[in-house]
């Protein structure tokens, strides 16, 4: 994975999908003295179906902010969109650019954007917010550097900024990288374990062990394509 950048910003659709595996890579960047910022979406109000929208939206955004703060990220943004039916176009596509103008990262970091996902031998079908969030992102790194697309943005103070060099997707089945995230493993326990009401919602199982089980399980599976070592795997579109 290359090193030579300084600022990430992670732009997903939900609370919990960096918590699924990336946070144990944010994790270790942070250890190497790099920033990074995470955006999301929607706050999940969806989410959790033994809760009504109006009481799950705040208690996920409280838990999202909780988990970023348990592998050391302090800037957490959402942008309201509607859970469940993330659209695809260029109103999603201006508010990602306007974020990528205002925090101008090197790195952006975002979820699979593919129809599908794979754990194990099993192939899931992604679902839309996934597909359609990771392609407005991919998008909207080119428009954030061009100034004649969006040019409002760029009367309210947000000027061009084309210094992203790389795009990270994480959970991609088509992965071309990896960080070795070892010692970012707890991190990331402790960040999926924040989302303890959506996870007792979803499993029966004790959620520390479940977390754990998950994030280990992950960072094997990318082990055995990276020297043994464990790790964090990502799609990376260089610009």
């Amino acid at each position: 994975m290359p090193t030579d950048w300084r600022r990430a910003l992670a732009i997903v659709a939900h609370p919990d999908d960096l918590e699924y595996g990336a946070s144990a890579a944010v994790a270790t960047w942070l250890d190497d003295g790099r920033e990074c910022v995470y955006l999301l979406a929607s706050v999940g109000e969806a989410g959790i179906d033994t809760l009504a929208p109006a009481e799950a939206g705040p208690l996920r955004e409280r838990e999202q902010r909780a988990s970023a703060a348990a592998v050391g990220v302090e800037t957490v943004e959402f942008l309201g969109h509607p859970d469940g039916v993330i659209e695809y176009g260029t109103a999603l596509r201006r508010d990602f650019a306007a974020a990528i103008r205002r925090h101008r990262p090197e790195l952006v970091l975002t979820l699979n954007h593919h129809d599908t996902w794979s754990w194990g031998d099993s192939v899931f079908w992604n679902t839309p917010d996934h597909r359609n969030v990771g392609r407005a992102v991919l998008d909207a790194v080119a428009d954030a550097g061009n100034r004649w697309i969006f040019p409002d943005l760029a009367e309210e103070g947000l000027l061009p900024w084309d210094g992203v060099r790389y795009v990270a997707v994480a959970g991609s089945p088509r992965p071309t990288h990896a960080v070795d995230a070892s010692s970012g493993l707890d991190r990331a326990v402790a960040s999926l374990l924040c989302h303890r009401t959506y996870i007792e919602a979803l499993t029966k199982e004790d959620p520390e062990t479940y977390c754990r089980t998950f994030l280990e399980g992950s960072m094997q599976g990318v082990a055995a394509r990276f020297g043994g070592r464990p790790g964090v795997s990502f799609e990376l579109f260089n610009r």
